[in-house]
C-alpha cells in the first residue's frame, strides 16, 4: 500500500467514523474530507471543485424541484380524498397507500413521494381507529423501493449510471433500472401487506404537537357565492356531496340576514355567504371545487409581496392577549395588520356570529392568512402563540395535469435516449417556473443544498479513491475473498456490503464509494460490471434497519411514535428478503 492509499484509506475511514458520530452535519463532513484530501495531496488543487459541475448535481437538483411541483399541483391528494373515504380493511388500505407512495417514487424523489401520501395515512388511522405505526413505516419502506424503478427515484441510481459510463461508455438508461426495481417492490409489497401487522407495535402514537395540546378541532369559517360558483342554483346537500362530506354548513347569510335552518334541500344562491365547519384541509377542498371565495381572500395591501408568499398559520389567543373581546372587523386585521382571518375554532363549539364580527376570546385557535415575510411578527405583537404554517393555499387549489405532463415528456425523452437526462429534468424544472406551477423562491426551497454539498465535495474524494488505486486494492481484497464463491454469492457479497454501509453514510455517498470498488471487483473476477453496479444500487437504496441511514425513515420516526429497534423488527426479514430475491432478478436481467 502506497503513502497516497493510505491517506485516501484514512480519510474515508476518519469521514465514515464522523458520519457515525453524528455531531457535524454530512454537508460539513464531507467538506472536512475534501480539505483532508487536498492536504493530504489525494486531490488535486485543480480538481477540488470538479463535483460541482458534475452532471449529477444539476439532476439531483432539477429532480427535487421537478418533485416539488408535481407535489404542488395536489392532484394526487384529491385522488387519494376520493380513495379515503372507500377503503374498508386494513391490508385494503395498506395496499393502497404503500402501493401509490412506491409508484410516486419511480416517478419522483422518494422523500417528496412519502411526504405527500403522510396526511392520507394519517386520516386513515384517524378514521379507522387504528395506530399511524401500522401504516408509517410500510409506506417509508415502500417508497425505498418503488426509488429502484428509475434512474431519478433516488439518488445513487443517478450515480450509479454515471459510473457505468466511465466503465463501459454507456449510462443506465431511465428505466434499465426498472425490472429489478419492479420485481423487487412487488415482492416487498406482498411481505408489508401481511408482515407489517404482526411486526410493528400497535399501540404507538406521536408525540403530541402544541396544536393536540390546545385540542383544536373543527374550524368555523365562511364562504361566498360569486357569480360563476358551480354550486350556484344547487341545493346544500349537492354541495356537500361535492365537498367529499368534508365540511358542514351551519348557516346561511342571506341578504344581511342569517338563517340558521339550512336543510340539505335549500338552494344556493350567487351572494349568499355560506358558514363552514370542518379542519383546513377539508375546507380548502369544499372552497376549491365549489367555486366559492373564503373568508376574506384579497391580498394584503399593507405588503409588496407575490402571492407564493402569502401563507397560512395557526395560532392560539394567549390569557395576555391584547385582541381579547375584541372582532377581527373592529380590530381591522385586514386593513391595519394586512392579515386575513380565514377560519376560528373554540373547543368544539359551533359559531352562530359572523367570523369577523365574533369577539375572541383565550385559546381560541385562529387560522391567519397573510405575507410570510411579516405574519410571524404580527402574531407575536397581536398576543398570539403560533402552533404550525400550513401549506395550504386556501381557495386557490391547483389540480391541473401541467406538472405531470412536464414529467412525463422529461422522462419520455430520457428514455429514448433523445436528450441527456441532465438536459432533460434541467428543461423540465425551468418549464415548471415558467409555467407557474412553481414560483422561483420555491424551487430554491425544494432544493436540498446539504445533499448538493455532500456530492460536490465528495465525488473528487471518491475519484482519490480510485487515482491512488485505492478501489483496486479493495477490489483484489474483495476478489480474494470471493475465491470459490459462485457468480450469485459475489453479487450477494456486494449487495450486503453496500446495504451495510449505508446506515453509517448516506446512500448518496454509500455509492460513490462503492460503485467504483464494485466495478474493479467484477473486472477481477472477469465478469461484467452491470450486475455488480446494480447490487450497489439497490443495496443503498434499501436501508431498512436504521431511522437515520435515509431521510424517509427518518420522516416517520416522529408521526408514528417508533424507536430505534422497530426498523429492524420489520426491516431486517425484508433486507433479507430483498436479497434473496434481488440477486437472481439481477443476474437474470443483467448476465454476467
Amino acid at each position: 500500500m502506497t503513502l497516497l492509499q493510505s491517506y485516501a484509506f484514512a480519510i474515508v475511514i476518519g469521514m465514515m467514523a464522523l458520519f457515525i458520530w453524528g455531531k457535524l452535519r454530512y454537508d460539513v463532513v464531507a467538506m472536512l474530507a475534501l480539505a483532508a484530501s487536498l492536504a493530504a495531496g489525494t486531490v488535486a488543487v485543480k480538481d477540488a471543485f470538479s463535483g460541482f459541475s458534475d452532471d449529477i448535481v444539476i439532476i439531483v437538483a432539477s429532480a427535487l424541484v421537478v418533485s416539488a411541483a408535481v407535489a404542488r399541483s395536489h392532484l394526487i391528494e384529491v385522488v387519494l380524498r376520493w380513495l379515503i373515504r372507500r377503503l374498508r380493511g386494513f391490508r385494503v388500505q395498506l395496499m393502497v397507500l404503500v402501493g401509490t407512495v412506491t409508484l410516486l417514487s419511480a416517478l419522483i424523489k422518494n422523500i417528496g413521494a412519502l411526504a405527500m401520501m403522510m396526511p392520507a395515512a394519517l386520516k386513515i388511522a384517524k378514521k379507522s381507529g387504528a395506530s399511524p405505526s401500522l401504516y408509517l413505516m410500510p409506506m417509508a419502506f415502500g417508497s425505498l423501493l418503488g426509488g429502484l424503478i428509475t434512474m431519478v427515484g433516488t439518488s445513487p441510481n443517478i450515480i450509479v449510471s454515471r459510473v457505468r459510463e466511465e466503465m463501459t461508455g454507456e449510462p443506465f438508461r431511465m428505466f434499465d433500472y426498472a425490472p429489478v426495481g419492479l420485481g423487487l417492490s412487488a415482492v416487498g409489497m406482498v411481505f408489508l401487506m401481511f408482515a407489517s401487522r404482526y411486526l410493528l407495535p400497535h399501540d404507538r402514537r406521536a408525540t403530541a404537537s402544541l396544536g393536540e395540546a390546545v385540542n383544536i378541532s373543527d374550524y368555523n369559517s365562511e364562504a361566498s357565492v360569486p357569480a360563476d360558483a358551480v354550486v350556484v342554483g344547487k341545493t346544500i346537500g349537492e354541495f356537500l356531496g361535492l365537498a367529499d362530506g368534508e365540511v358542514t354548513v351551519t348557516g346561511v347569510i342571506r341578504d344581511g340576514t342569517r338563517r340558521s335552518v339550512t336543510l340539505p334541500e335549500h338552494i344556493i344562491r350567487e351572494g349568499d355567504i355560506l358558514q363552514l365547519r370542518g379542519q383546513p384541509d377539508g375546507l380548502e377542498l369544499a372552497v376549491a371545487k365549489a367555486g366559492l371565495t373564503l373568508a376574506r381572500q384579497d391580498k394584503p395591501q399593507s405588503v409588496e409581496t407575490k402571492a407564493e408568499r402569502i401563507g397560512v398559520i395557526e395560532a392560539v389567543v394567549k390569557a395576555t392577549s391584547p385582541i381579547i373581546g375584541k372582532s377581527a372587523a373592529r380590530l381591522q386585521l385586514f386593513d391595519d395588520q394586512g392579515i386575513n382571518l380565514v377560519a376560528l375554532s373554540r373547543s368544539g363549539r359551533r359559531m352562530t356570529e359572523r367570523l369577523g364580527e365574533t369577539a375572541l376570546e383565550s385559546g381560541d385557535v385562529l387560522l391567519l392568512q397573510g405575507s410570510l415575510a411579516v405574519l410571524p411578527d404580527r402574531i407575536v405583537a397581536l398576543g398570539l402563540l403560533p402552533l404550525a404554517e400550513r401549506e395550504l393555499r386556501l381557495g386557490s387549489v391547483r389540480r391541473d395535469i401541467l406538472p405531470v405532463a412536464i414529467l412525463a415528456a422529461a422522462m419520455g425523452l430520457t428514455a429514448l435516449g433523445l436528450v441527456p437526462v441532465a438536459i432533460a429534468f434541467f428543461g423540465a424544472a425551468l418549464a415548471m417556473i415558467l409555467t407557474g406551477a412553481i414560483s422561483a423562491e420555491a424551487a430554491y426551497e425544494a432544493i436540498e443544498w446539504p445533499i448538493l454539498v455532500m456530492l460536490g465535495a465528495l465525488i473528487p474524494v471518491s475519484e482519490a479513491l480510485q487515482t491512488t488505486g485505492g478501489t483496486e486494492l479493495i477490489g483484489d481484497m474483495l476478489s480474494a475473498v470471493a475465491i470459490g464463491l459462485p457468480v450469485w454469492g459475489a453479487v450477494a457479497l456486494i449487495m450486503v456490503v453496500a446495504m451495510a454501509v449505508t446506515p453509517f453514510l448516506n446512500n448518496a455517498a454509500t455509492v460513490l464509494v462503492m460503485a467504483p470498488i464494485a466495478a474493479i471487483f467484477a473486472d477481477r473476477l472477469g465478469l461484467q460490471p452491470d450486475a455488480f453496479l446494480m447490487a450497489v444500487a439497490v443495496g443503498a437504496g434499501c436501508d431498512f434497519l436504521t431511522p437515520i441511514g435515509h431521510q424517509c425513515n427518518t420522516l416517520v420516526m416522529g408521526p408514528g411514535g417508533y424507536r430505534f429497534g422497530d426498523y429492524a423488527r420489520l426491516g431486517a426479514p425484508l433486507s433479507l428478503l430483498v436479497v434473496a430475491v434481488g440477486v437472481p432478478l439481477i443476474l437474470t436481467v443483467w448476465p454476467t
